[in-house]
């Protein structure tokens, strides 16, 4: 079984190369469970997959200089952008597939933080539409 350390990974988002910001990536997705449980199903419940969705969670070293993170992404908010992630910066392929689709920027954190702590932004966004991979 292979093992892996995960060390570049990336991600962009509106075509923004925004990797070296990024300290932690999720891309989570599920389906809807229905119920199709009738009499015929004897007892047992019966289920089909219902609605697709997604979650892209990232967790931000921030930066408020100008051009810096924040100011990437504060003019984001409330728009419908294109991500782009995968678990290392090189080429797309069969041992480094790419996932790419679209994510509401529902939320921005610019001040986050305790005494000592590093200036950090933890951000969870939900996918719109299709997520796509791609190995090619």
């Amino acid at each position: 079984m292979a093992k892996m350390v995960l060390l570049a990974a990336f991600v962009s988002l509106n075509g923004t190369d925004l990797s070296e910001y990024a300290r932690k990536i999720e891309l989570s997705t599920e389906v809807e469970d229905k119920d199709v449980t009738t009499y015929a199903s004897l007892g047992w419940k019966e289920v089909r997959g219902g609605l697709k969705s997604g979650e892209l969670g990232l967790e931000f070293l921030q930066d408020v200089a100008a051009t810096e993170i924040d100011s990437i992404m504060w003019p984001l908010l409330g728009t419908v952008v294109p991500f782009v992630a995968r678990l290392d910066s090189a080429a797309v392929g069969t041992s480094n597939p790419q996932y790419s689709g679209s994510v509401l920027i529902n939320g921005w954190n610019p001040l986050e933080g305790s005494v000592g702590d590093e200036a950090s932004v933890s951000v969870s966004y939900p996918t719109s539409g299709a997520i796509t991979r791609a190995t090619s």
